[in-house]
Protein backbone atom coordinates (compact mmCIF):
# COMPACT_ATOMS: atom_id res chain seq x y z
CA UNK A 1 0.00 0.00 0.00
CA UNK A 2 2.99 2.25 0.68
CA UNK A 3 3.62 1.57 -3.06
CA UNK A 4 0.63 2.81 -4.25
CA UNK A 5 1.19 5.88 -1.76
CA UNK A 6 3.94 7.15 -3.04
CA UNK A 7 2.92 6.52 -6.52
CA UNK A 8 -0.45 8.67 -5.82
CA UNK A 9 1.78 11.57 -4.80
CA UNK A 10 4.38 11.06 -7.78
CA UNK A 11 1.17 11.29 -9.94
CA UNK A 12 -0.36 14.27 -8.16
CA UNK A 13 3.17 16.00 -8.17
CA UNK A 14 3.73 15.20 -11.35
CA UNK A 15 0.71 16.57 -12.72
CA UNK A 16 1.80 20.65 -12.40
CA UNK A 17 3.62 20.23 -15.54
CA UNK A 18 0.22 19.52 -16.75
CA UNK A 19 -0.15 23.52 -16.65
CA UNK A 20 1.25 26.63 -17.03
CA UNK A 21 3.05 28.77 -14.40
CA UNK A 22 1.52 31.62 -12.40
CA UNK A 23 -2.05 30.76 -10.87
CA UNK A 24 -5.26 31.48 -13.51
CA UNK A 25 -7.65 33.94 -13.62
CA UNK A 26 -10.17 31.25 -13.38
CA UNK A 27 -10.15 27.38 -12.67
CA UNK A 28 -12.38 24.67 -12.55
CA UNK A 29 -11.37 21.52 -10.64
CA UNK A 30 -12.42 18.00 -11.15
CA UNK A 31 -14.82 18.00 -8.66
CA UNK A 32 -16.58 21.04 -10.01
CA UNK A 33 -16.79 18.92 -13.81
CA UNK A 34 -17.87 15.67 -12.21
CA UNK A 35 -20.49 17.53 -9.85
CA UNK A 36 -21.62 19.61 -13.13
CA UNK A 37 -22.27 16.31 -14.74
CA UNK A 38 -23.68 14.63 -12.22
CA UNK A 39 -26.53 17.10 -12.12
CA UNK A 40 -26.84 18.08 -15.78
CA UNK A 41 -25.48 14.99 -18.00
CA UNK A 42 -28.60 13.64 -20.12
CA UNK A 43 -27.62 10.46 -20.52
CA UNK A 44 -27.08 9.84 -16.87
CA UNK A 45 -30.64 11.84 -16.18
CA UNK A 46 -31.87 9.24 -19.28
CA UNK A 47 -30.67 5.93 -16.98
CA UNK A 48 -32.42 7.64 -13.84
CA UNK A 49 -36.06 7.98 -16.11
CA UNK A 50 -35.28 4.50 -17.34
CA UNK A 51 -34.86 3.43 -13.73
CA UNK A 52 -38.18 5.16 -12.32
CA UNK A 53 -39.93 2.83 -14.94
CA UNK A 54 -38.59 -0.22 -14.11
CA UNK A 55 -39.62 0.70 -10.53
CA UNK A 56 -43.16 0.51 -11.67
CA UNK A 57 -42.83 -2.55 -12.33
CA UNK A 58 -43.53 -3.80 -9.69
CA UNK A 59 -47.05 -2.18 -8.52
CA UNK A 60 -47.62 -3.73 -12.49
CA UNK A 61 -47.12 -6.92 -11.61
CA UNK A 62 -48.89 -6.82 -8.31
CA UNK A 63 -51.97 -5.24 -9.55
CA UNK A 64 -52.88 -8.71 -11.22
CA UNK A 65 -53.54 -10.12 -7.68
CA UNK A 66 -55.30 -7.64 -6.30
CA UNK A 67 -59.58 -7.44 -6.12
CA UNK A 68 -60.81 -5.35 -9.50
CA UNK A 69 -64.22 -3.53 -9.75
CA UNK A 70 -66.08 -2.44 -13.37
CA UNK A 71 -69.07 -0.64 -14.07
CA UNK A 72 -70.88 -0.20 -16.74
CA UNK A 73 -73.80 1.74 -18.34
CA UNK A 74 -75.77 2.00 -21.73
CA UNK A 75 -78.93 3.67 -22.91
CA UNK A 76 -80.56 2.09 -26.09
CA UNK A 77 -83.10 3.16 -27.85
CA UNK A 78 -85.53 0.43 -29.87
CA UNK A 79 -86.32 2.29 -33.45
CA UNK A 80 -88.38 -0.54 -34.46
CA UNK A 81 -89.81 -3.41 -32.76
CA UNK A 82 -90.69 -6.52 -34.08
CA UNK A 83 -94.60 -6.65 -34.86
CA UNK A 84 -95.25 -9.68 -32.93
CA UNK A 85 -93.55 -8.12 -29.66
CA UNK A 86 -96.33 -6.17 -27.30
CA UNK A 87 -94.53 -5.69 -24.15
CA UNK A 88 -91.33 -4.91 -25.81
CA UNK A 89 -90.17 -1.58 -24.41
CA UNK A 90 -89.23 1.55 -26.27
CA UNK A 91 -85.92 2.38 -24.40
CA UNK A 92 -84.18 1.20 -22.04
CA UNK A 93 -80.83 1.92 -19.11
CA UNK A 94 -78.71 -0.80 -18.19
CA UNK A 95 -75.94 -0.38 -15.72
CA UNK A 96 -74.19 -3.21 -13.88
CA UNK A 97 -71.29 -3.63 -11.36
CA UNK A 98 -68.66 -6.63 -11.57
CA UNK A 99 -66.14 -7.30 -8.56
CA UNK A 100 -63.63 -10.16 -8.80
CA UNK A 101 -61.07 -11.02 -6.43
CA UNK A 102 -58.27 -13.30 -7.79
CA UNK A 103 -57.24 -16.09 -4.44
CA UNK A 104 -55.14 -18.46 -6.61
CA UNK A 105 -53.26 -18.21 -9.78
CA UNK A 106 -50.75 -21.47 -9.62
CA UNK A 107 -48.06 -18.95 -8.16
CA UNK A 108 -48.00 -16.75 -10.97
CA UNK A 109 -48.31 -13.45 -9.58
CA UNK A 110 -46.21 -14.04 -6.56
CA UNK A 111 -43.04 -14.99 -9.21
CA UNK A 112 -43.87 -11.55 -10.90
CA UNK A 113 -43.93 -9.66 -8.36
CA UNK A 114 -40.52 -11.24 -6.79
CA UNK A 115 -38.80 -11.02 -10.27
CA UNK A 116 -40.17 -7.15 -10.75
CA UNK A 117 -38.38 -6.97 -7.27
CA UNK A 118 -35.02 -8.25 -8.11
CA UNK A 119 -35.14 -6.68 -11.53
CA UNK A 120 -35.30 -3.88 -9.84
CA UNK A 121 -32.01 -3.55 -7.67
CA UNK A 122 -30.61 -5.23 -10.98
CA UNK A 123 -31.64 -1.63 -12.85
CA UNK A 124 -30.24 0.62 -9.35
CA UNK A 125 -27.00 -1.57 -9.35
CA UNK A 126 -27.26 -0.71 -13.24
CA UNK A 127 -27.48 2.74 -12.67
CA UNK A 128 -24.59 2.93 -10.33
CA UNK A 129 -22.37 1.25 -13.29
CA UNK A 130 -23.68 4.29 -15.59
CA UNK A 131 -22.77 6.73 -12.90
CA UNK A 132 -19.42 5.02 -12.56
CA UNK A 133 -19.29 5.10 -16.26
CA UNK A 134 -19.86 8.64 -17.05
CA UNK A 135 -17.20 9.46 -14.06
CA UNK A 136 -14.78 7.42 -15.73
CA UNK A 137 -15.50 9.40 -19.25
CA UNK A 138 -15.58 12.51 -17.02
CA UNK A 139 -12.22 11.85 -16.00
CA UNK A 140 -10.71 11.17 -19.27
CA UNK A 141 -12.44 14.30 -21.03
CA UNK A 142 -10.60 16.54 -18.28
CA UNK A 143 -7.21 15.12 -18.40
CA UNK A 144 -7.54 15.21 -22.09
CA UNK A 145 -8.18 18.87 -22.08
CA UNK A 146 -5.25 19.72 -19.79
CA UNK A 147 -2.69 16.64 -21.62
CA UNK A 148 -3.54 18.62 -24.96
CA UNK A 149 -3.34 22.10 -23.73
CA UNK A 150 0.23 20.90 -22.44
CA UNK A 151 1.28 19.45 -25.53
CA UNK A 152 0.11 22.90 -27.51
CA UNK A 153 2.26 24.64 -25.20
CA UNK A 154 5.24 22.76 -25.98
CA UNK A 155 4.66 22.77 -29.32
CA UNK A 156 4.17 26.36 -29.39
CA UNK A 157 7.39 26.60 -27.27
CA UNK A 158 9.65 24.73 -30.29
CA UNK A 159 8.08 26.75 -32.50
CA UNK A 160 9.29 29.70 -30.98
CA UNK A 161 12.75 28.23 -30.36
CA UNK A 162 13.12 26.93 -34.09
CA UNK A 163 12.18 30.16 -35.20
CA UNK A 164 14.59 31.83 -33.37
CA UNK A 165 17.39 29.30 -34.75
CA UNK A 166 16.08 30.14 -38.56
CA UNK A 167 16.93 33.14 -37.76
CA UNK A 168 20.06 32.47 -36.27
CA UNK A 169 20.94 30.19 -38.57
CA UNK A 170 20.11 32.89 -41.60
CA UNK A 171 22.36 35.91 -40.00
CA UNK A 172 25.31 33.13 -39.52
CA UNK A 173 24.89 32.52 -42.97
CA UNK A 174 25.07 35.58 -44.26
CA UNK A 175 28.41 35.57 -42.77
CA UNK A 176 29.77 32.38 -44.31
CA UNK A 177 29.83 30.34 -40.75
CA UNK A 178 27.09 27.74 -42.19
CA UNK A 179 25.99 26.47 -45.19
CA UNK A 180 22.79 26.53 -47.21
CA UNK A 181 22.33 22.80 -46.27
CA UNK A 182 22.14 24.17 -42.32
CA UNK A 183 19.88 26.61 -43.34
CA UNK A 184 17.41 24.12 -44.92
CA UNK A 185 17.48 21.42 -42.29
CA UNK A 186 16.29 24.47 -39.77
CA UNK A 187 13.36 25.55 -42.25
CA UNK A 188 12.44 21.73 -42.41
CA UNK A 189 12.24 21.24 -39.01
CA UNK A 190 9.97 24.83 -38.67
CA UNK A 191 7.44 23.70 -41.22
CA UNK A 192 7.32 20.42 -39.47
CA UNK A 193 6.79 21.90 -35.90
CA UNK A 194 4.29 24.23 -37.38
CA UNK A 195 2.30 21.64 -38.79
CA UNK A 196 2.86 19.59 -35.64
CA UNK A 197 1.57 22.81 -33.65
CA UNK A 198 -1.95 22.74 -35.78
CA UNK A 199 -2.38 19.35 -35.26
CA UNK A 200 -2.28 19.59 -31.46
CA UNK A 201 -4.17 22.79 -31.64
CA UNK A 202 -6.96 20.28 -33.53
CA UNK A 203 -6.27 17.81 -30.70
CA UNK A 204 -7.53 20.51 -28.20
CA UNK A 205 -10.42 21.61 -29.75
CA UNK A 206 -11.98 17.97 -30.20
CA UNK A 207 -10.76 17.64 -26.69
CA UNK A 208 -12.64 20.83 -25.41
CA UNK A 209 -15.72 19.67 -27.58
CA UNK A 210 -15.84 15.85 -26.09
CA UNK A 211 -15.55 18.14 -22.52
CA UNK A 212 -18.56 19.96 -23.21
CA UNK A 213 -20.29 17.39 -24.43
CA UNK A 214 -19.83 15.38 -20.94
CA UNK A 215 -20.48 18.12 -18.62
CA UNK A 216 -22.23 20.87 -20.35
CA UNK A 217 -19.85 23.28 -20.13
CA UNK A 218 -16.92 24.65 -22.11
CA UNK A 219 -13.78 23.94 -19.77
CA UNK A 220 -12.01 26.87 -18.40
CA UNK A 221 -8.58 26.57 -16.88
CA UNK A 222 -8.28 23.28 -15.38
CA UNK A 223 -6.73 22.79 -12.50
CA UNK A 224 -4.49 19.46 -11.72
CA UNK A 225 -6.54 16.71 -10.33
CA UNK A 226 -6.34 15.36 -6.54
CA UNK A 227 -4.81 12.61 -5.35
CA UNK A 228 -6.99 9.42 -6.10
CA UNK A 229 -7.70 7.86 -2.99
CA UNK A 230 -8.08 3.95 -1.80
CA UNK A 231 -6.18 2.25 -4.53
CA UNK A 232 -5.33 -0.96 -4.09
CA UNK A 233 -1.71 -2.66 -2.90
CA UNK A 234 -2.22 -5.19 -5.52
CA UNK A 235 -4.05 -6.72 -8.80
CA UNK A 236 -5.49 -9.34 -6.59
CA UNK A 237 -7.18 -7.32 -3.61
CA UNK A 238 -8.78 -4.98 -6.56
CA UNK A 239 -10.02 -8.20 -8.04
CA UNK A 240 -11.33 -8.97 -4.84
CA UNK A 241 -13.17 -5.98 -4.09
CA UNK A 242 -14.68 -5.39 -7.74
CA UNK A 243 -15.97 -9.16 -7.51
CA UNK A 244 -18.03 -8.05 -4.35
CA UNK A 245 -18.77 -4.08 -5.65
CA UNK A 246 -18.73 -3.94 -9.68
CA UNK A 247 -22.30 -2.70 -10.37
CA UNK A 248 -22.71 -4.24 -13.36
CA UNK A 249 -21.19 -7.17 -12.14
CA UNK A 250 -23.80 -7.27 -9.27
CA UNK A 251 -27.13 -6.43 -12.13
CA UNK A 252 -25.79 -9.28 -13.95
CA UNK A 253 -26.61 -11.51 -10.99
CA UNK A 254 -29.42 -10.00 -9.80
CA UNK A 255 -30.87 -10.66 -13.47
CA UNK A 256 -30.24 -14.23 -13.42
CA UNK A 257 -32.14 -14.53 -9.95
CA UNK A 258 -35.29 -12.57 -11.68
CA UNK A 259 -34.81 -15.52 -14.76
CA UNK A 260 -35.23 -18.10 -12.29
CA UNK A 261 -38.29 -16.77 -11.11
CA UNK A 262 -39.59 -16.05 -15.04
CA UNK A 263 -39.49 -19.84 -14.78
CA UNK A 264 -42.22 -20.46 -11.83
CA UNK A 265 -44.20 -18.11 -13.65
CA UNK A 266 -44.21 -19.59 -17.14
CA UNK A 267 -44.84 -23.04 -15.20
CA UNK A 268 -48.08 -21.45 -13.33
CA UNK A 269 -50.25 -21.33 -16.88
CA UNK A 270 -50.55 -24.92 -16.00
CA UNK A 271 -52.38 -24.77 -12.68
CA UNK A 272 -55.61 -23.86 -11.79
CA UNK A 273 -56.71 -20.27 -11.03
CA UNK A 274 -59.58 -19.76 -8.58
CA UNK A 275 -61.49 -16.20 -7.83
CA UNK A 276 -64.31 -14.88 -6.16
CA UNK A 277 -66.74 -12.67 -8.34
CA UNK A 278 -69.68 -10.58 -7.75
CA UNK A 279 -71.97 -8.81 -10.43
CA UNK A 280 -75.26 -6.49 -9.91
CA UNK A 281 -77.44 -5.63 -12.55
CA UNK A 282 -80.29 -2.42 -13.14
CA UNK A 283 -82.49 -2.21 -15.71
CA UNK A 284 -84.79 0.98 -16.06
CA UNK A 285 -87.24 1.20 -18.73
CA UNK A 286 -88.92 4.08 -18.65
CA UNK A 287 -92.07 3.07 -18.54
CA UNK A 288 -91.89 1.87 -21.98
CA UNK A 289 -92.29 -1.78 -21.07
CA UNK A 290 -95.52 -3.35 -21.94
CA UNK A 291 -97.28 -0.02 -22.62
CA UNK A 292 -100.51 -0.16 -23.81
CA UNK A 293 -101.12 -3.84 -22.14
CA UNK A 294 -103.20 -3.17 -18.91
CA UNK A 295 -103.52 -6.33 -17.71
CA UNK A 296 -99.58 -6.92 -18.05
CA UNK A 297 -98.82 -5.45 -14.29
CA UNK A 298 -95.12 -5.67 -15.03
CA UNK A 299 -92.50 -3.45 -12.96
CA UNK A 300 -90.74 -0.89 -15.23
CA UNK A 301 -87.10 -1.52 -13.48
CA UNK A 302 -85.64 -4.47 -12.43
CA UNK A 303 -82.51 -5.61 -10.64
CA UNK A 304 -80.60 -8.32 -9.84
CA UNK A 305 -76.72 -9.89 -8.19
CA UNK A 306 -75.14 -12.74 -7.67
CA UNK A 307 -71.87 -13.48 -6.67
CA UNK A 308 -70.02 -17.18 -6.46
CA UNK A 309 -66.44 -18.46 -6.84
CA UNK A 310 -64.80 -19.53 -10.21
CA UNK A 311 -62.16 -22.35 -10.34
CA UNK A 312 -60.09 -22.78 -14.12
CA UNK A 313 -58.50 -25.70 -14.42
CA UNK A 314 -56.31 -26.35 -17.45
CA UNK A 315 -57.00 -29.28 -19.56
CA UNK A 316 -55.38 -29.04 -23.17
CA UNK A 317 -53.41 -25.51 -24.29
CA UNK A 318 -51.62 -26.83 -27.26
CA UNK A 319 -48.09 -27.28 -25.09
CA UNK A 320 -48.69 -23.89 -24.85
CA UNK A 321 -47.36 -23.17 -21.03
CA UNK A 322 -44.89 -26.00 -21.16
CA UNK A 323 -43.23 -24.02 -24.26
CA UNK A 324 -42.98 -21.16 -22.27
CA UNK A 325 -41.67 -22.65 -19.52
CA UNK A 326 -38.89 -24.42 -21.84
CA UNK A 327 -38.37 -20.82 -22.95
CA UNK A 328 -37.60 -19.42 -19.78
CA UNK A 329 -35.60 -21.67 -18.85
CA UNK A 330 -33.24 -21.36 -22.10
CA UNK A 331 -33.31 -17.22 -21.03
CA UNK A 332 -32.66 -18.30 -17.28
CA UNK A 333 -29.52 -20.29 -19.15
CA UNK A 334 -28.72 -17.15 -21.21
CA UNK A 335 -28.58 -14.50 -17.73
CA UNK A 336 -26.47 -17.03 -15.92
CA UNK A 337 -24.02 -17.08 -19.27
CA UNK A 338 -24.01 -13.33 -19.10
CA UNK A 339 -23.13 -13.16 -15.59
CA UNK A 340 -19.94 -15.40 -16.29
CA UNK A 341 -19.86 -13.05 -19.31
CA UNK A 342 -19.56 -9.82 -17.03
CA UNK A 343 -17.36 -11.82 -14.18
CA UNK A 344 -14.95 -12.10 -16.58
CA UNK A 345 -14.85 -8.41 -17.99
CA UNK A 346 -14.53 -7.21 -15.01
CA UNK A 347 -11.92 -9.26 -14.00
CA UNK A 348 -9.56 -8.30 -17.18
CA UNK A 349 -10.79 -4.80 -16.58
CA UNK A 350 -8.99 -4.67 -12.95
CA UNK A 351 -6.15 -6.67 -14.00
CA UNK A 352 -5.32 -4.55 -17.16
CA UNK A 353 -6.30 -1.19 -15.50
CA UNK A 354 -3.72 -2.05 -12.76
CA UNK A 355 -1.60 -3.04 -14.62
CA UNK A 356 -1.45 0.15 -17.04
CA UNK A 357 -1.43 2.10 -14.17
CA UNK A 358 1.53 0.66 -12.55
CA UNK A 359 3.53 0.69 -16.29
CA UNK A 360 2.28 4.52 -16.55
CA UNK A 361 4.01 5.41 -13.18
CA UNK A 362 6.78 3.74 -14.11
CA UNK A 363 6.86 5.55 -17.75
CA UNK A 364 6.70 8.91 -15.49
CA UNK A 365 9.66 8.09 -13.09
CA UNK A 366 11.44 7.32 -17.02
CA UNK A 367 10.01 9.77 -18.82
CA UNK A 368 11.24 12.60 -16.01
CA UNK A 369 14.94 10.86 -16.20
CA UNK A 370 14.72 11.53 -20.03
CA UNK A 371 13.35 15.06 -19.87
CA UNK A 372 16.20 16.44 -17.41
CA UNK A 373 18.75 14.48 -19.93
CA UNK A 374 16.98 16.06 -22.63
CA UNK A 375 17.63 19.44 -21.37
CA UNK A 376 20.90 18.90 -20.26
CA UNK A 377 21.98 17.27 -23.45
CA UNK A 378 20.49 20.19 -25.46
CA UNK A 379 22.27 22.82 -23.52
CA UNK A 380 26.02 20.73 -23.87
CA UNK A 381 25.01 20.61 -27.22
CA UNK A 382 24.36 24.32 -28.03
CA UNK A 383 27.44 24.99 -25.88
CA UNK A 384 29.35 22.57 -28.11
CA UNK A 385 28.25 24.06 -31.22
CA UNK A 386 29.36 27.60 -30.25
CA UNK A 387 32.74 26.55 -30.69
CA UNK A 388 32.39 24.19 -33.64
CA UNK A 389 32.39 20.70 -32.47
CA UNK A 390 28.66 20.69 -32.83
CA UNK A 391 26.48 21.00 -35.99
CA UNK A 392 23.25 22.69 -36.53
CA UNK A 393 21.32 19.34 -37.16
CA UNK A 394 22.78 18.14 -33.73
CA UNK A 395 21.00 20.90 -32.17
CA UNK A 396 17.97 20.23 -33.55
CA UNK A 397 18.25 16.72 -33.68
CA UNK A 398 18.23 17.69 -29.49
CA UNK A 399 15.52 19.58 -29.62
CA UNK A 400 13.23 17.33 -30.93
CA UNK A 401 14.82 14.74 -28.31
CA UNK A 402 12.95 17.07 -25.64
CA UNK A 403 10.09 17.88 -27.05
CA UNK A 404 9.19 14.10 -27.48
CA UNK A 405 10.13 13.23 -23.75
CA UNK A 406 8.47 15.75 -22.51
CA UNK A 407 4.96 15.07 -24.62
CA UNK A 408 5.63 11.88 -22.99
CA UNK A 409 6.04 12.56 -19.87
CA UNK A 410 2.43 14.66 -19.87
CA UNK A 411 1.06 11.95 -21.80
CA UNK A 412 2.18 9.34 -19.32
CA UNK A 413 0.38 11.47 -16.48
CA UNK A 414 -2.87 11.47 -18.02
CA UNK A 415 -2.95 7.90 -18.66
CA UNK A 416 -1.49 7.22 -15.32
CA UNK A 417 -4.73 9.16 -14.04
CA UNK A 418 -7.16 8.09 -16.35
CA UNK A 419 -5.78 4.43 -15.48
CA UNK A 420 -6.01 4.37 -11.65
CA UNK A 421 -9.89 6.13 -11.82
CA UNK A 422 -10.74 3.46 -14.41
CA UNK A 423 -9.86 1.39 -11.75
CA UNK A 424 -11.61 2.32 -9.00
CA UNK A 425 -14.59 2.31 -11.72
CA UNK A 426 -14.08 -1.27 -11.78
CA UNK A 427 -13.57 -1.98 -7.94
CA UNK A 428 -17.33 0.07 -7.54
CA UNK A 429 -15.24 2.88 -6.05
CA UNK A 430 -16.44 5.75 -9.18
CA UNK A 431 -19.35 6.54 -7.79
CA UNK A 432 -20.90 9.99 -6.23
CA UNK A 433 -21.10 8.44 -2.77
CA UNK A 434 -17.53 8.06 -2.90
CA UNK A 435 -16.21 11.82 -3.88
CA UNK A 436 -18.51 13.18 -1.18
CA UNK A 437 -20.41 15.65 -4.62
CA UNK A 438 -22.10 17.77 -2.07
CA UNK A 439 -23.49 20.81 -4.13
CA UNK A 440 -26.72 18.71 -4.00
CA UNK A 441 -28.66 16.07 -2.53
CA UNK A 442 -27.28 12.51 -4.40
CA UNK A 443 -29.68 10.81 -6.26
CA UNK A 444 -31.25 7.94 -4.51
CA UNK A 445 -33.24 5.85 -6.52
CA UNK A 446 -34.99 3.86 -3.58
CA UNK A 447 -36.27 7.19 -3.34
CA UNK A 448 -38.70 6.77 -5.97
CA UNK A 449 -39.42 3.12 -5.59
CA UNK A 450 -40.37 3.12 -1.83
CA UNK A 451 -42.52 6.18 -3.24
CA UNK A 452 -44.20 4.08 -5.85
CA UNK A 453 -44.45 0.42 -5.20
CA UNK A 454 -47.31 0.08 -2.61
CA UNK A 455 -49.81 2.60 -5.51
CA UNK A 456 -52.81 1.26 -6.06
CA UNK A 457 -55.22 4.33 -7.23
CA UNK A 458 -55.56 4.47 -10.80
CA UNK A 459 -55.82 8.10 -10.83
CA UNK A 460 -52.35 8.33 -8.74
CA UNK A 461 -50.18 10.59 -11.90
CA UNK A 462 -46.46 11.87 -12.17
CA UNK A 463 -46.59 15.10 -13.37
CA UNK A 464 -45.86 15.64 -17.08
CA UNK A 465 -42.10 14.81 -18.00
CA UNK A 466 -39.61 17.60 -18.99
CA UNK A 467 -36.30 17.31 -20.10
CA UNK A 468 -33.42 17.76 -16.80
CA UNK A 469 -30.34 17.63 -18.48
CA UNK A 470 -28.46 20.93 -19.76
CA UNK A 471 -28.42 21.68 -23.50
CA UNK A 472 -25.17 22.48 -25.49
CA UNK A 473 -26.16 24.68 -28.35
CA UNK A 474 -25.66 27.65 -26.67
CA UNK A 475 -21.71 27.10 -25.72
CA UNK A 476 -18.76 28.45 -28.20
CA UNK A 477 -17.08 26.49 -30.68
CA UNK A 478 -13.47 25.61 -29.46
CA UNK A 479 -10.46 26.79 -30.59
CA UNK A 480 -6.89 26.07 -30.05
CA UNK A 481 -6.04 28.52 -27.92
CA UNK A 482 -4.72 28.31 -24.30
CA UNK A 483 -6.82 30.24 -21.28
CA UNK A 484 -4.73 33.58 -20.51
CA UNK A 485 -2.85 32.98 -16.97
CA UNK A 486 -1.83 35.78 -14.48
CA UNK A 487 1.38 35.88 -13.12
CA UNK A 488 1.82 35.58 -9.29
Amino acid sequence: MARFARRAGLLAGGCLILTTAGAPAQADTLRDALLTAYQTNPTLEAARAQQRATDEGVPIARAAGLPSASAQGTYTEYLKQSENSFNAPSRVVNAGVDLGVPIYSGGAVKNRVKAAKIRVEAGQADLRGSESSLFSQVVAAYMDVIRTEAIVGLNRKNVSVLQTNLQATGDRFEIGDVTRTDVAQSQSRLAVAQSDLRTAEANLVGARETYIRLIGVAPATLEPPPPLPNLPASADEATTIALDSNPDLIGARERSKAAEKDIDVAGSGRLPTVRLFGQGTYNNYLNTLARGVPSAGVSQTDSAAQAGAQISIPIFQGGLPAAQRRQAQAQASATMEQEIAAERDVIAQVRSSYTSYVASNDLIRSSQVAVDAAALSLEGVRAENSVGNRTILDILNAEQELLNAQVTLVTARRNAYVAGFTLLAAMGRAEARDFNLDGGVLYDPQVNYDRVRGKVFDWDNDPAPVARSTRTIDTPAQDGEIPVTQGP
